[in-house]
């Protein structure tokens, strides 16, 4: 029986965020095709019609997870406007987003493996970083004197690897410490000098 288009585009949204999930999970090769189709409710008959490859779709899925990942930025902000630097701090250096290893940044889950995969699946992840740099440095203002960004890359740098940390070890409170520390050396390094909080 043949889909209609709208049924068809549905089934690709359904199949992009799935492996968003999925990927976030496993890694870009931890999980073929038949269990990312699955993981969509489809079976992998229909992949090619969609998609050029598993690259294509990696690709495509690491965007929809870095703009996810945004969203749930910009609204941890939004529900702390005097601080939203401070929210976010306290929602993605928490021991809830460790857990969340199909929801969370996808470049803590799958930021190595990006490194190793071809050009597109790196130009969504560098779209996606881009994007978490520029939100961080309307949080965090502009240093006397210091190139634009670099607060901003460290920040992120610190936030990226805690995260990452603290969910390679088994003792929950080593993993404690190491969110608790990057939270501690990021809203320090973010209030130094006379850089603002506030959303501008």
């Amino acid at each position: 029986m043949r889909v209609s288009r709208a049924r068809a585009e549905a089934n690709r949204e359904a199949v992009i965020d799935a492996a968003s999930r999925l990927f976030r999970e496993h890694g870009f090769d931890g999980i073929g095709l038949k269990d990312l189709m699955k993981g969509a409710g489809l079976t992998q008959g229909g992949f090619y019609k969609q998609f050029d490859s598993k690259d294509d779709l990696a690709a495509q899925a690491s965007r929809r997870a870095l703009e996810s990942a945004l969203r749930r930025w910009s609204a941890a902000a939004a529900a702390n406007p005097q601080d939203p630097l401070g929210a976010v701090v306290a929602f993605y250096l928490s021991m809830g987003h460790r857990e969340e290893k199909m929801d969370g940044c996808p470049v803590v889950a799958l930021g190595s493996d990006a490194a190793r995969q071809g050009v597109d699946v790196k130009a969504s992840f560098e779209a996606g970083i881009r994007e978490y740099l520029e939100k961080l440095g309307d949080w965090i203002g502009a240093a006397d004197g210091e190139e634009p960004g670099g607060k901003a890359m460290a920040i992120l740098s610190t936030m990226v690897g805690a995260v990452l940390l603290s969910r390679a070890v088994n003792d929950e409170q080593m993993s404690k410490r190491f969110l608790k520390a990057a939270a501690e050396s990021v809203l320090t390094a973010a209030s130094a000098g006379d850089a603002g909080l506030g959303a501008r």
